[in-house]
């Protein structure tokens, strides 16, 4: 037990104290996790009462539902009296809740059976903490079996609160469980009400699903209950659109994989979830009966930032995951000579995307195309190997690199700042890419006097 739920044990009455939910669930997995919800038998204000007793800060953060929040120190827990909750209208929130009820009819109320189980505080840590969980509803079962199911009749939940469908998909993006076949079976009836949930929620879900291990399994499920329609309905088309023959799998086959493949981590699994949904809208097929996706890279860009937008992404997260699409079809060879190669660095550079997090993705999709590993490994070790070693020669990639500033070639030319300044600049950082040595004072006076004298008797 840490040193916050020990005081907050002391302070409140362990006997009065049970961890619920989440909590439960990842220690009989052995997962780590942040939270420690508590539930407790006590009125919301003999809480608060005991806590400012014991000296330690007490917040009516959700009297409403009979929850308190207790600060130990910087660390906050809230505890919340058991309840049941009255009739769902919104298909959010109930209308309110009834308080005094025993803990096992607090925890049928709750979404799924692995997460509708407690332990007394007083046997966190102890050596038989296991066999001291409350389980009404069967949860350490399904746990074993690796099963999501509803607690109670699923239809009912989903109705209650539309988030738990896409809950469902998410836990099992992060465990790796089956959604029991009924509770399955129920999310495209309630399809209606997951749609009342606000997108900055659905967002917050389809990350933690995106992030997850099995996050394969958790993005096919959206498919198929219909919950990816709601948010996302412009990848419904990926699903059976074939492919050319430099692809094994079709466009959504292959997504799922890059979506395996890339880094756990926001914008690389966003991107790998929206980088070619602009393929369906541009495939066409020639004479020969090959297929071409012309332009598809700029069409997934309007897709992607469409559906960021639509889900009010992080501003932040929507830039890098943008940059990752936009030069998701780069794909440096053998034949790009060095000015090449820094001309890429610059447009990575001036989208504030690191080679690293280009690399890292160009690799998932490489993989993802469903030929093995060899040789896409190592061509790419060899590129990214290239590419770094051109990187860390600092050759200039802007114009703010450049040896003479504007100002400098305002006063060479005599004349204020205008759109033949951008031109200039512009005109020398091609031939700096070319060669980062002419990069000098001395030799860039020559080039821009050259350049200003013919721009003149032009």
């Amino acid at each position: 037990m840490n040193e916050g739920l020990r005081r907050l044990g002391q302070a409140i009455g362990e006997r009065h104290l049970f961890v619920v939910g989440g909590a439960v669930r990842d220690e009989l997995l052995g997962r780590p996790h942040a939270d420690w919800d508590l539930a407790t038998d006590l009125m919301p204000e003999a809480v608060m009462s005991k806590a400012k007793a014991a000296g330690l800060r007490a917040l009516p953060t959700g009297l409403q539902h009979g929850t308190v929040t207790v600060m130990v120190g910087t660390e906050g827990f809230e505890i919340t009296t058991f309840r049941e909750d009255l009739d769902y209208l919104d298909g959010r929130r109930p209308e309110g809740v009834k308080l005094g009820v025993s803990l096992e009819e607090d925890l049928s109320r709750r979404d799924f059976t692995i997460n509708a189980m407690a332990l007394p505080l007083e046997a966190v840590g102890a050596a038989d903490w296991q066999a001291r969980v409350v389980d009404p509803v069967g949860g350490a079962e399904d746990l074993r079996a690796g099963v999501l199911r509803a607690v109670g009749d699923p239809l009912k939940r989903f109705a209650e609160d539309g988030l738990r469908p896409l809950r469902a998909c998410r836990f099992a993006a992060q465990l790796g469980f089956d959604i029991e076949p009924a509770t399955l079976a129920a999310i495209p009836e309630r399809l209606e009400v997951a749609r009342r949930v606000a997108v900055e929620r659905a967002f917050q879900e389809m990350q933690k699903l995106l992030t997850g291990l099995y996050a394969r399994r958790g993005l096919q499920l959206l498919a198929d209950a219909g919950l990816m329609d709601l948010w996302m309905p412009e990848l419904r088309p990926m699903i059976g659109c074939g492919q050319n023959r430099h692809h094994r799998f079709p466009v959504w086959e292959h997504t799922l994989g890059v979506v395996a493949l890339a880094p756990a981590e926001p914008a690389q699994r966003w991107a790998a979830m929206l980088h070619d949904a602009g393929k369906p809208p541009t495939r066409s097929v020639d004479a020969k009966g090959e297929v071409h996706f012309y332009g598809h890279e700029a069409v997934s860009l309007e897709i992607t930032e469409a559906i960021l937008r639509r889900l009010k992404a992080p501003h932040e997260l929507t830039h890098r995951v943008l940059a990752l699409v936009r030069h998701h079809g780069v794909y440096p060879g053998s034949e790009w000579g060095d000015p090449a190669c820094r001309r890429f660095l610059r447009h990575l550079q001036e989208d504030d995307l690191p080679l690293r997090e280009w690399a890292a993705f160009r690799l998932a999709d490489m993989l993802g195309k469903g030929f093995g590993d060899e040789p896409y490994r190592s061509d790419h070790a060899t590129i990214l190997a290239r590419l770094e070693a051109l990187e860390a020669a600092k050759p200039p990639l802007s114009v703010k690199a450049l040896a003479l500033d504007g100002r400098a070639l305002m006063a060479l030319a005599g004349r204020s700042g205008g759109p033949w300044l951008g031109a200039l600049q512009k005109h020398l950082l091609e031939v700096v890419l070319d060669d980062p040595a002419k990069n000098t004072e001395g030799v860039l006076t020559r080039i821009a006097s050259a350049e200003l004298k013919k721009t003149a008797l032009d």
